[in-house]
C-alpha cells in the first residue's frame, strides 16, 4: 500500500499547482478532525477544498496515503524545543507553541487518527509517529540540559507530561485563554519540583 509511517508519500512533480495541493491537504485534515477516519470521504474533501473531486483521486489514489500526508504536512503545529541556551525561555516558548497548536484542527485529527485502530492501521502509525517525534525533541532538550548542569538527572517521559499536561487541561476545557503567564508558572513548578526531589549526595 502506498504511503506509510516508514514510507512517507512523495510530492509528484506537474499535476496540481501547490495551492491546490495545500488547499486538499487543509481540507483532509479539517474533516479528519471533524468525523474522524471512517467518515473521511473524498467528495467531502474536494468540496470543502473548493476542487473537483478528480484532482483528489489524480494526486492521491490511495485515501490513506493522503490522510498521511496531510497529517505530516502540519506536523509543525505540535511544537518543536529550541535551544537557546536558556532552558526556561525554551520550555516556556515550546508550551506557548504547544498551546496555540492544540486549538487547530490538525491536532484534533491526530487523536482522531490514533484512535483508528481497524480501518486505518496506517494513519495510525503515521500519527503515532508524529507525537513519538515531538516527545523525541523534548529528550533531546533535557539531555542537554542535564549535560549542562541545568537539570539533575531526570524521567523523560514523566518531565515532558508534567509541563505539557497542563496545557491540555486548559486549552481544551476552553474556560479561558491560555497566557504566557501560565507557561512561566507551569515551567516555573516544574522546574523547581525536579530540582527540589532530587536527592543530594
Amino acid at each position: 500500500m502506498a504511503g506509510t509511517a516508514d514510507q512517507l508519500p512523495t510530492r509528484r512533480p506537474g499535476g496540481r499547482t501547490a495551492r491546490v495541493r495545500a488547499q486538499i491537504l487543509a481540507a483532509t485534515v479539517e474533516l479528519v478532525a471533524r468525523n474522524g477516519i471512517a467518515g473521511f470521504r473524498y467528495e467531502e474533501v474536494a468540496e470543502l477544498a473548493g476542487v473537483h473531486k478528480t484532482s483528489v483521486y489524480r494526486n492521491w489514489a490511495d485515501r490513506e496515503e493522503l490522510v498521511v500526508e496531510a497529517l505530516l504536512q502540519y506536523v509543525d503545529d505540535l511544537g518543536s524545543v529550541a535551544d537557546t541556551g536558556d532552558l526556561r525561555r525554551d520550555l516556556v516558548d515550546f508550551l506557548m507553541v504547544l498551546s496555540e497548536g492544540l486549538g487547530r484542527p490538525t491536532v484534533r485529527a491526530l487523536e482522531q487518527a490514533t484512535q483508528a485502530t481497524h480501518e486505518s492501521p496506517a494513519v495510525r502509525r503515521a500519527a503515532t509517529r508524529i507525537f513519538e517525534e515531538r516527545a523525541a525533541a523534548m529528550r533531546r532538550r533535557i539531555e542537554l540540559a542535564m549535560a549542562r548542569g541545568e537539570l539533575p538527572p531526570v524521567d523523560y517521559s514523566l518531565f515532558g507530561e508534567m509541563i505539557s499536561g497542563p496545557v491540555h487541561l486548559i486549552v481544551n476545557r476552553g474556560l479561558r485563554p491560555f497566557t504566557r503567564a501560565d507557561a512561566e508558572r507551569i515551567v516555573d513548578l516544574v522546574l523547581a519540583g525536579v530540582r527540589a526531589t532530587t536527592p543530594h549526595t
